[in-house]
C-alpha cells in the first residue's frame, strides 16, 4: 500500500514538472484540460490522456480583475521575457493610496518623479538596453508566427546565455533574435521550417540560418533532426485534413523510417509526400500543387518522395 502511494505521487509530480503537449496515439496538438472531471482529452481523436490530472490553477474563484488581485497571494511568477525577470519593484500609476483615496496633487507629481527614476534605474547600461530589445523582438516574432508561450520562454533564457558569452557583437540584434527562436523551435521540437522564419522577418533564410549554426555551435547544443511526423500535423491542419488521414501519414513515414528511407532527407518533403498517398487512400486527396505550397517544397519534391514511397513499400496507389 505505501508503495503504491509512492508510485502515485511520483507520476502526479510528473504531471506538475512535465506538460504533454502531443497526444501519444494521433500525435495531435489540441490537448484539453477537463477540470471538471480532471482529465486530459485530445480534442483530434477523442483519447483521455490522463484521468487523473492535476489542475495547476488557485483554489478559488474570481469573478472580476479586482476580486482576483484582493485574493492572489502571490505575484506573477519569474520570467525571462522580461530583463529584470520580473522581480523589480513597479510603482502604481492610478493615483490611489492603499485604501483607495485620491492622492493630493503633490503626491502624485512626487509618485510621478519615483516612477521615472524607477524606470531609468532598472536598466543600468547598454547591455541591459540591448536585451530590453531583443527580448521585444523575440516576443513580437513568436506572436507573428503564432508559437506557444513556452518556446518565447525558452528563446528568452536561450538569448540571455548568447550575452553572456559576447556572441551579439558584429551582429544585428534582430536577427539573433530570429535565430534564437528557431533554434528554440528545434529544441522543443516544434515545427517551423526556415523559410517560414524568413517570411515573418526582414532577412534571407541563408542568413537566419548561418547565424542559428554559429550559435548553436559555440552555445555547445546538441539537436536532433527534426522528424517528418512533426510536421504531418501542422500541414495536415492547414490543408483541412484531420483523422484518418492523419493516422493514415504517419504510419507510412513510421513505416519508411523502419526501412530507413528518411535518412539525408528533407523532413518537409516526406511529410508532403506521405500525406499527399494518405489523402489517396482514404478518399480526401489534396494536389500536389496544395501540398507543395503548404509545405514550403517544390512540385518536383514532393512527386520524387511519392515516387520512392510508394515504390519501396510496395504500395498499391492508384492516382
Amino acid at each position: 500500500m505505501c508503495a503504491e502511494a509512492k508510485t502515485k505521487t511520483k507520476s502526479n509530480n510528473k504531471h506538475e514538472i512535465e506538460e504533454i503537449t502531443n497526444c501519444p496515439e494521433c500525435g495531435g496538438g489540441s490537448i484539453y484540460q477537463d477540470y471538471e472531471r480532471g482529465e486530459l482529452i485530445c480534442e483530434d481523436c477523442g483519447l483521455v490522456i490522463d484521468d487523473n490530472y492535476i489542475d495547476q490553477g488557485p483554489e478559488w474563484r474570481s469573478f472580476d480583475m479586482k476580486q482576483e488581485e484582493n485574493r492572489a497571494r502571490t505575484g506573477p511568477t519569474v520570467s525571462h521575457l522580461r530583463h529584470d525577470k520580473g522581480l523589480s519593484t513597479e510603482i502604481d500609476s492610478r493615483g490611489k493610496d492603499s485604501q483607495g483615496r485620491t492622492l493630493s496633487s503633490s503626491k502624485k507629481s512626487q509618485m510621478y518623479r519615483l516612477r521615472k527614476w524607477q524606470r531609468r534605474s532598472r536598466v543600468s547600461g547598454a547591455r541591459e538596453s540591448s536585451l530590453i530589445s531583443a527580448l521585444s523582438e523575440i516576443k513580437k516574432l513568436t506572436s507573428k508566427m503564432g508559437l506557444p508561450k513556452h518556446v518565447t520562454e525558452r528563446a528568452a533564457s536561450v538569448y540571455r546565455d548568447v550575452i553572456e558569452k559576447n556572441l551579439v557583437r558584429g551582429r544585428s540584434i534582430k536577427i539573433v533574435s530570429c535565430a534564437v527562436v528557431y533554434l528554440s523551435c528545434r529544441k522543443l521540437e516544434i515545427p517551423r521550417t526556415l523559410d517560414e522564419f524568413a517570411r515573418e522577418s526582414d532577412f534571407d533564410r541563408k542568413d537566419i540560418g548561418r547565424t542559428y549554426r554559429f550559435l548553436k555551435r559555440e552555445l555547445n547544443m546538441k539537436l536532433k533532426p527534426t522528424k517528418p511526423q512533426k510536421y504531418i500535423q501542422k500541414f495536415c491542419n492547414e490543408l483541412g485534413l484531420r483523422g484518418n488521414v492523419k493516422r493514415s501519414a504517419t504510419e507510412i513515414i513510421d513505416r519508411a523510417e523502419e526501412r530507413g528511407m528518411i535518412s539525408g532527407k528533407g523532413p518537409t518533403g516526406l511529410a508532403a509526400a506521405a500525406i499527399y498517398i494518405a489523402g489517396i487512400k482514404e478518399d480526401k486527396k489534396r494536389t500536389q500543387v496544395e501540398i507543395a505550397d503548404v509545405a514550403d517544397v517544390t512540385e518536383v519534391t514532393v512527386r520524387n518522395r511519392y515516387k520512392e514511397i510508394v515504390e519501396k513499400l510496395d504500395m498499391d496507389i492508384d492516382v
